[in-house]
C-alpha cells in the first residue's frame, strides 16, 4: 500500500470519528433541557422543582386563577419584584415591565412578550430562577407559561400572563425578588400558546392545536 493510500484511509477514519464525535454533541445539546429538568426535580433546586406545578391551579389557569385558601394580603409590608428573560437561540422574549410593588398574599399579574423572528414554526419552553434563592419556596406561581411547552408559527407574537402571590411567611429580610425566564427551542409536539387579555387578570388558555 503506497503512503497515498495510507493517507487516505487515515483521512477516511478521522472524518469517520469527527461525525461520530459531531453527533454525539448534537444529541447531548438536544438532551440538555429535559435533563436539566429531571435533575432539578430529583435535587430539590428551585428551577422548575416539583412545588412549581404543584402551587393552587398550577395545571390550570385563565378563569380558573385565584387565590389561595386562607391566604391575607400584609399591607404592612411591600416587596420589590424584579422580571427578567434570557433567551437561547433566536426569537424575541421580554417582560411587559421590569418591576413591581406587591404585598405578601396579594395576587398580582405580569404579561411576558414573546414573537417568534425565525422563518420557521418553532416550540419552546420557559425555565424560571429566583433570586434570592430563599425566596423560591414562598413564591407561587398560580398562572405560567413556563408549566408548558408552545409553538410559535414564523412571526408571531403572543403575550403570556404570569400570575403570582407571594406567601406572607416569606422572611421580612427579603426585600428584593428577582424572578427570571430563560427561554429555550424543544422538539416534540406541543399545545398552542394561551391566549391572554390586555387586563390585569389572564384570559382562557387557547384550545390545543390540532
Amino acid at each position: 500500500m503506497g503512503i497515498g493510500q495510507r493517507i487516505r484511509r487515515e483521512n477516511v477514519r478521522m472524518v469517520g470519528k469527527l461525525a461520530v464525535v459531531a453527533a454525539g454533541m448534537f444529541a447531548f445539546g438536544y438532551a440538555l433541557v429535559p435533563l436539566y429538568r429531571a435533575i432539578c426535580e430529583m435535587t430539590g433546586i428551585n428551577i422548575l422543582a416539583r412545588s412549581e406545578l404543584e402551587v393552587p391551579g398550577g395545571a390550570s389557569g385563565g378563569k380558573n386563577v385565584r387565590l389561595p385558601d386562607n391566604t391575607q394580603v400584609d399591607t404592612s409590608r411591600t416587596i420589590t419584584v424584579e422580571f427578567d428573560a434570557n433567551v437561547r437561540g433566536l426569537w424575541d422574549f421580554k417582560p411587559a415591565q421590569r418591576s413591581m410593588q406587591v404585598h405578601p398574599g396579594q395576587l398580582n399579574t405580569v404579561m411576558y412578550e414573546f414573537q417568534n423572528v425565525q422563518n420557521r414554526r418553532m416550540a419552546a419552553q420557559a425555565i424560571p430562577s429566583y433570586a434570592p434563592q430563599q425566596a423560591a419556596p414562598y413564591f407561587n406561581k398560580l398562572e405560567c407559561f413556563c408549566f408548558n411547552q408552545y409553538t410559535l408559527d414564523p412571526g408571531e407574537k403572543k403575550q403570556w400572563p404570569v400570575a403570582f402571590v407571594i406567601d406572607p411567611k416569606i422572611s421580612k429580610d427579603v426585600k428584593t425578588i428577582t424572578l427570571s425566564y430563560t427561554f429555550f427551542e424543544v422538539g416534540g409536539k406541543t399545545p398552542a400558546a394561551p391566549v391572554a387579555a390586555n387586563t390585569a387578570m389572564p384570559a382562557p388558555a387557547a384550545e390545543p392545536r390540532s
